[in-house]
């Protein structure tokens, strides 16, 4: 075993990121045949990071960035030295949005899984400026693997295929976006098509200078955040 975090400070960004997709291939290998044959998305989670850290793992063949706050993914989007150096870079906002036509969505920063067919059906009938790409979840932390499954990725799998059947959407249409740090090869096994991965790749985050609140509006498209009920 090792700590989230440890690998990056020891080998680098560009060591750190190789021994990550290694892995999730590893993992993609593992899976089910019977599973959307669906290459998962590697986000690395870039938040409280310089720049210039974002422009390495970039230089090293990462494309895809994710960020928590509005605040700090507008000033590395407009980075000058991040838009001469990383043309192709890929911004995914991971945070809680806060724009007031998606109140709904935003009551408990996620839903019960019985309100999430719902909900679809609302977002795809009447919200003409949202898409719909998937489902997302936080896997339960420290879940022994030899007693099973974590069961909220079970949980999210189970969802996607009764929302395919009820409306109609093929599930090679519908994301799951579960794994991180700790547990990102096994969401990777059991079907993640999209795993948000921070302080494997970065090291520890620094805090310190964590943004304000956010207070600005932003139009992005992400996944439909599903939360386990207690």
């Amino acid at each position: 075993m090792w700590r989230a975090g440890s690998m990056s400070a020891e080998l680098g960004v560009g060591c750190a990121l190789r021994a990550v997709n290694e892995r999730v291939q590893q993992a993609v290998a593992r899976r089910p045949r019977d599973l959307p044959a669906i290459q998962p998305r590697l986000v690395a989670v870039s938040k409280t990071k310089p720049a210039d850290m974002v422009i390495e793992a970039y230089g090293h063949g990462q494309r895809t960035f994710g960020e928590n706050y509005v605040q700090e993914l507008l000033e590395k989007a407009s980075n000058p030295k991040i838009l001469s150096l990383c043309p192709e870079i890929k911004w995914h906002f991971i945070g809680h949005l806060q724009k007031q036509n998606v109140n709904k969505l935003m009551g408990k920063h996620g839903l019960p899984p019985s309100e999430t067919i719902a909900i679809v059906e609302h977002i795809n009938a009447k919200c003409p400026n949202l898409e719909f790409v998937g489902l997302m979840t936080i896997g339960s932390f420290g879940h022994d693997l030899s007693q099973g499954p974590n069961p909220d990725f079970q949980l999210l799998l189970s969802l996607r295929e009764e929302l395919c059947k009820k409306l109609n959407i093929p599930a090679d249409q519908v994301e799951l976006s579960m794994g991180m740090s700790a547990d990102f090869q096994h969401a990777v096994e059991v079907g993640s098509t999209n795993v948000r991965i921070g302080s494997t790749i970065f090291g520890e985050r620094d805090y310190s200078k964590k943004p304000t609140p956010d207070k600005c509006a932003a139009d992005v498209k992400a996944p439909l955040e599903v939360a386990q009920e207690h």
